[in-house]
């Protein structure tokens, strides 16, 4: 007889706490193999494909398109040991039917308890070597937080004589009434509490959108929208006087969530505003040999070799010089702690938005090797395919906005990073070279360094290196 097992969302890594149902890839009723991706889903570092562990008859799914759910909601169940549709377990003392009444709806929001026996299976994580199960029940293949490893001998069985009781969800330190009535605040997100706390709303007011009331991120951003941060109550006896209309409230705006990438760009920039003290130094550079270098690489065959590529290789070779810039600063233990690998990310901005890539151990590698890393990272951030590990853990952030158009910037550093260099378009313009007027291709730099890690002096010290390798390549002979 099938098994009906429930399917969770599991934990993606970077300790990331939900994520938003982006595209359903199976229907109920879908006859699924094991370790096939069933549904795709945006969190707020990358698109992911989510395989399921099990193999079976889809009979139930959680969420329609859109939806944010927090990291162990429902996703879908499966009946496994069914092999056709038709085969899905049927209620007690019933006959099998071709579809059970829970898997009519393909947005189901609760299931109804089967006959059959239904197990939830906790997080299992295979050890490498181990021997696992058969291959009819398992995979043994991981995202990051689950495994489908051999399952535990102990089983949770509902029976549907007796329903399932309401989740728990734990109470906030100083949880009251909810909306008015006694009972814990429906949060489980670490996430969001802090947005909370940082925007001083009271969860106790909010009405959660997701499944069974659970208060999300949406709905926190929502509220900060909305004044929620800050109520104040209107009293009888003094009768409240009209606001003025602001200009969000106009007729015909257009209101665009933040969430997915987008709000996770916003989070990480407004966090390196409010806790790094930035400063920005910038310089012209003559970067005419450098284009001709480039020119004399790519003509003398092989892998093509990019601009990026080049200002890159100097990046590292200054780091080298100045490693006060790559770096972190932990305020907790008052410490600054010097990284010995730079992890260069680069921005980059596609269809979802800006992202920002990382090339793991660039100081290792040579012109040749970081062109070809760039141009993998780059497309795979046009088609939506980086992974959470491709878009954290940077040192250190190289933004080309010259491709824009624009000249200069100053740079927001990348949290917890403590730099950032900036490099605008490379333009023909008039400049002394050996002392006549000529026109030359003009660049300018720009860097932004967390004022904590160093002084002007060393962002200087960085800043002029970088210039000066770009004005005479040469000198990275130095350093190979």
């Amino acid at each position: 007889m099938a098994q009906v097992l429930e399917f969770r969302l599991p934990d993606l890594g970077e300790g990331l706490t939900e994520a938003e149902i982006v595209r359903w890839l199976v229907s109920v009723g879908d006859v699924v193999a094991i370790d096939q991706p069933v549904v795709e889903v945006e969190t707020a570092k990358a698109m992911v494909e989510v395989p399921c562990p099990y193999g079976g008859v889809v009979t139930a799914r959680y969420g329609e398109e859109g939806t944010e759910l927090p990291v162990g909601a429902p996703l879908l169940t499966v009946a496994v040991g069914a092999s056709e549709p038709g085969e899905v377990p049927a209620p007690a003392g019933e006959p099998s039917t071709t579809q059970s009444a829970a898997a009519e709806s393909p947005t189901a929001e609760l299931p109804a308890a089967p006959a059959a026996e239904t197990v939830t299976r906790p997080a299992a994580r295979p050890v490498s070597g181990s021997a696992g199960p058969s291959a009819g029940e398992t995979s043994g293949n991981v995202l990051v937080g689950y495994g489908t490893g051999a399952p535990v001998a102990r089983r949770r069985r509902v029976r549907p004589a007796r329903p399932a009781p309401a989740p728990r969800i734990p109470a906030a330190p100083g949880a009251g009434p909810l909306n008015g009535a006694a009972g814990p605040v429906p949060v489980v997100s670490p996430l969001v509490r802090r947005l909370a706390r940082e925007h001083g709303v009271d969860l106790r007011a909010l009405t959660g959108s997701g499944r069974d009331g659970l208060i999300l991120r949406s709905d926190v951003e929502q509220a900060v929208r909305h004044g929620a941060a800050q109520p104040q109550p209107a009293t009888a006896a003094t009768p409240t006087a009209a606001a003025p209309v602001a200009a969000a409230t106009q007729e015909g705006a257009v209101r665009v969530p933040l969430r997915g990438v987008r709000g996770a760009v916003a989070d990480k920039l407004s966090r390196s505003r409010h806790e790094i003290p930035d400063a920005t130094c910038w310089v012209d550079a003559d970067a005419t040999e450098l284009m001709a270098a480039r020119t004399a690489m790519n003509a003398a065959g092989g892998q093509k070799i990019s601009l990026l590529a080049l200002l890159a290789r100097i990046c590292t070779a200054a780091l080298a010089r100045y490693p006060e810039l790559n770096s972190t600063v932990d305020m907790a233990a008052r410490e600054i702690v010097r990284l010995p690998a730079v992890h260069l990310g680069f921005a980059a901005q596609t269809d979802r938005g800006l992202v920002v890539p990382v090339v793991r151990d660039a100081h290792t590698r040579s012109a040749e090797s970081l062109s070809a890393e760039f141009a993998r990272l780059t497309e795979a951030g046009r088609s939506g395919a980086l992974t959470p590990g491709e878009l954290t853990g940077g040192t250190f952030t190289l933004n080309n906005y010259g491709v824009f158009g624009v000249d200069g910037s100053t740079p927001i550093i990348n949290h917890p990073e403590a730099a950032m260099l900036g490099v605008g378009r490379i333009v023909p313009k008039p400049w002394v070279h050996q002392g006549e007027l000529a026109v030359r291709q003009v660049v300018q730099l720009s860097l932004t360094f967390d004022h904590r890690v160093c002084d002007g002096g060393t962002a200087g010290g960085f800043l002029r290196y970088v210039a000066d390798c770009v004005e005479q390549p040469a000198m990275l002979l130095r350093t190979l």
